[in-house]
């Protein structure tokens, strides 16, 4: 398969269905898994490019979170019920390997240190915790957030976490005192309504690249209804090291749409999948223009997202059971 990099060529490469609607997806390291989770609260482990599917049940509520290993030998998971469960995600018949109960509530984002050895996760009991990847043991909590917290991701160093929730604050952790660093103000990715008495939005996803000295922030704005799903994909990209926005990346004509997940390309595109109402839509943004450079609609409405860099594939979760192994490059 060539996988030349050429954003305007992607395209389905490959689609698998489940028995029920799909919530999150991750890629393995090596690019040979993708993991799933469904509304059936089990997950996926599928094969990469053959299709074969592996359900793992544990859990007992949906799971929004889910982060490989950085040798890709464990799948960590984070559900609605609170709990955390690590999985034997290569071995031949998967297995749990250890379970904890590490929240009050939804957990909305784990995130696993560059060294392998601090697993993070947030939700919406508003605390941030640390944990053992090798035993599981709980390291420490960070409380400071006043709303639920969305995302999370560890600095490249492994020096500083950061975190942020539906106010759009975006909180950085200084890891060797386990204190609050500086807050970084994402507040247009905030809506109150008050006709409808709702908060709405806030940092659903984040990633840096510290290159470019840049942290971008995805989640959603114009909320003029936000039970109706009447809202708009926004994408802020923030100067590192100031926390000063730069710019604003709206999209038009997707009047209902979030984006649920944001990464970054190599050569310093960023993209955004956006899922809601209008669809599923991968959006490529570069740092010259406000608007996006390149969109591509997804079949369905997509819920999450996950790139493999090295064969430039991407993974999205979709709501009609399918997961879609899309490449970022012309058709052989």
């Amino acid at each position: 398969m060539n996988s030349t990099i050429d954003i305007t060529k992607t395209h389905v490469a490959y689609e698998w269905k489940h028995d029920r609607p799909l919530i999150a997806c991750r890629m393995s390291p090596d690019g040979l898994q993708a993991a799933s989770s469904s509304e059936d609260s089990s997950l996926q482990l599928w094969t990469v490019p053959t299709g074969q599917k592996k359900v793992l049940a544990g859990h007992e509520s949906w799971v929004h979170a889910l982060s490989y290993s950085n040798d890709g030998q464990q799948l960590i998971s984070g559900g609605c019920d609170g709990r955390l469960i690590w999985w034997s995600a290569k071995e031949e018949t998967p297995s749990i390997v250890r379970k904890a109960d590490a929240h009050s509530g939804w957990i909305r984002g784990v995130a696993i240190s560059p060294d392998n050895t601090t697993l993070a996760s947030v939700g919406n009991d508003k605390i941030v915790r640390l944990w053992s990847v090798a035993t599981g043991e709980k390291i420490c909590e960070l409380p400071g957030h006043e709303r639920h917290i969305y995302s999370v991701l560890f600095h490249p160093n492994g020096t500083q976490l950061v975190t942020g929730d539906l106010l759009g604050k975006i909180h950085v952790w200084n890891l060797a005192d386990r204190k609050l660093e500086r807050t970084i103000e994402a507040t247009p990715l905030y809506a109150e309504n008050k006709g409808q008495n709702a908060e709405y939005g806030g940092v659903r996803a984040m990633a840096l690249n510290i290159e470019r000295g840049e942290l971008i922030a995805g989640g959603t704005h114009k909320a003029t209804n936000p039970f109706g799903a009447v809202h708009e994909p926004l994408v802020l990209r923030i100067n590192w090291a100031d926390g000063v926005l730069k710019k604003s990346h709206s999209c038009e004509g997707i009047p209902g749409g979030l984006v649920w997940r944001v990464q970054w390309l190599k050569d310093g595109t960023a993209v955004g999948v956006s899922g809601g109402s209008t669809g599923g839509i991968l959006l490529f943004f570069n740092d010259a223009q406000e608007k996006e450079m390149h969109r591509f609609k997804l079949p369905t409405l997509a819920r999450d997202m996950d790139i493999h860099l090295e064969s430039n594939l991407v993974a999205t979760a979709h709501y009609d059971n399918h997961l879609r192994i899309s490449g970022m490059f012309a058709k052989a």
